[in-house]
């Protein structure tokens, strides 16, 4: 053959990652045929490319033709130049490396010929790099690229439907162009599905439905990228697989699926019903409407065309001014009890036969690991805890388990200002539901509190259910955490005081009979002496220039 037929072999060498195909006027893939370009083949117009089979002009000296991947495992830290140089001076071969090209740390290349691939995979830990490292190469064969290039030139203009935007992939491996070449193409192969993928990428991205049926696969972790290499997909076929565990439609779900199939897939039988199959689908494909190739009822969804606010959260919920005194004194006494360090005074709190629950938000995460450990130890959860006879060990019973309970629970320091309270219930017997939310400040922890009381003493409450639940506060909860600004007497509860601060005022409140408001205004103008701010109330309570406000009622 002629030195110039050689070099016009090489000008149209295969491209691995080429475009073989354009888009016709009906949708469908054509043959790129224009004279002088060199088809998949390279042969000047319109050669197709088998594996095994390169045509002419080859040469002779090649044992066997096809595109053969090298990989350095290894690879991203070296030079190109050096790493290619040293490959050529020791292999044996002659050849040239085609798409070099960097995937995480690997290196790969290719190589079109079997005998040079062989000579570079016994150049492996011939090479020592400047640190005294062997180089180590891997020698991939030749299927991968074969196999892609293939679905190409041979596959995907039959299997390609312009008029529907649908590719049929059905039982790819016995495709009879491919068969024939001895191609064997398993999509349960990763390789072989990202080679899919790329080709969707690459030519319809706009593709609407895909059908997968009956190719052995067993894991859909490649299919995630169809999200968003193929954003319109509405109609996946997955029948006849070996999916095992509805799990795997996890690494799809953000697929906007309307049709799907599973059928004859090994997860169908794990279901104890045809309702409850469904659910596990929906779950995942909230818009689907066909599922095996059956209706299903309208999917229950809320269309909002228009963006809407969400009403602003309102302040605490009393009920009444009464109850406002009787709940805010409550919590002023408890709360500075409960930071004290000593929590055994909180026995006078509790009813005797009181119970408390402590939950955490639920987590399949390592609980030594979560901010939330010392706590989530004794959680109550019910998704968590499903043996019935530890459920009722971590409920605490009576108050003397309550309060020991309390006092294992780690230390913390509340910020009163930002508790929002609701009263639920109220009677004339005084049995209160109320919830409270608020900060903790060390690991900045927020908590929702539901407790149920009855009345105690003349104007007391005594706790008989608390229900606590614990959880890490949002990043706008830390922001504000104790630095809101002191409340107003009318409209929030007393500000955050110190501890001494707290358990002066509440001694003055009962000394005196004043309300919260008044005795720390009281306490306040004094600086804080308590002898003083108690003589200057009794003198104005003599002369009757305090208001009847002032005091609890």
């Amino acid at each position: 053959m002629s030195d110039s037929s050689q070099d016009s072999s090489s000008q149209h060498r295969f491209n691995p990652y080429g475009r073989p195909f354009r888009k016709g006027g009906d949708g469908r893939f054509d043959r790129d045929r224009r004279q002088g370009k060199g088809g998949v083949g390279g042969r000047g117009g319109g050669g197709s490319f088998r594996g095994g089979d390169r045509g002419g002009g080859n040469g002779g000296g090649k044992s066997r033709s096809g595109w053969y991947k090298v990989t350095i495992p290894h690879g991203r830290k070296y030079d190109k130049k050096w790493l290619l140089t040293a490959l050529q001076n020791i292999c044996s071969v002659p050849y040239t490396p085609v798409q070099y090209h960097v995937d995480h740390n690997r290196v790969h290349f290719y190589v079109d010929d079997s005998s040079a691939a062989n000579a570079l995979h016994k150049c492996s830990h011939k090479i020592t790099d400047t640190d005294g490292y062997k180089v180590c190469l891997v020698h991939n064969g030749n299927i991968i690229l074969i196999a892609a290039e293939s679905l190409k030139s041979q596959c995907m203009a039959k299997r390609f439907d312009g008029s529907q935007q649908a590719l049929d992939l059905n039982n790819i491996r016995t495709d009879p162009d491919l068969v024939s070449q001895n191609i064997e193409v398993i999509l349960n192969r990763k390789t072989n599905m990202e080679a899919v993928i790329k080709i969707i990428e690459e030519n319809i991205p706009e593709l609407t439905g895909l059908n997968l049926s009956n190719n052995r696969i067993h894991k859909l972790d490649e299919l995630a990228d169809l999200v968003t290499k193929a954003p319109n997909l509405k109609t996946i076929n997955l029948s006849h697989n070996e999916l095992k565990s509805d799990r795997e439609l996890d690494k799809v779900k953000g697929l906007k699926l309307v049709e799907l199939w599973l059928n004859r897939n090994p997860l169908c039988d794990l279901f104890k019903d045809q309702a409850s199959y469904i659910s596990a689908v929906r779950q995942r494909f909230p818009r689907l409407l066909k599922l095996d190739g059956h209706d299903l009822p309208p999917p229950i969804g809320f269309d909002v065309e228009t963006p809407t606010t969400i009403p602003p959260c309102k302040g605490s919920c009393f009920g009444s001014d009464e109850i406002k005194v009787i709940i805010l004194r409550f919590l002023q006494q408890y709360y500075s009890i409960y930071d004290s360090g000593d929590r055994q005074p909180l026995l006078d709190a509790y009813h005797d036969g009181a119970s408390l629950s402590l939950t955490t938000p639920y987590s399949t995460q390592n609980p030594s690991r979560s901010s939330l450990g010392e706590y989530h130890k004794d959680t109550r959860n019910l998704k968590r805890i499903k043996d019935s006879t530890m459920r009722f060990r971590l409920l605490k019973h009576t108050r003397l388990n309550v309060v020991a309970f309390l006092n294992e629970l780690p230390k913390t320091q509340h910020d009163i200002a930002s508790f929002t309270v609701d009263v639920n219930t109220y009677t004339v017997r005084l049995c209160l539901f109320f919830a409270v939310d608020g900060k903790s400040r060390e690991s900045t922890m927020a908590f929702s509190r539901v407790f149920i009381t009855v009345p105690a003493g003349n104007s007391g409450v005594c706790i008989v259910n608390d229900q606590l639940f614990i959880r890490m506060a949002t990043t706008e909860e830390i922001r504000r955490a104790f630095v809101a600004p002191a409340p107003t007497p009318s409209s929030s509860p007393v500000p955050t005081l110190t501890a001494p601060q707290q358990e002066m005022l509440t001694a003055f409140s009962q000394k005196s009979g004043m309300n919260l408001e008044w005795s720390q205004k009281c306490l306040q103008d004094n600086e804080w002496d308590f002898t003083r701010a108690a003589q200057i109330f009794t003198q104005l309570k003599t002369d009757g220039k305090i208001p009847d406000v002032a005091f609890i009622k």
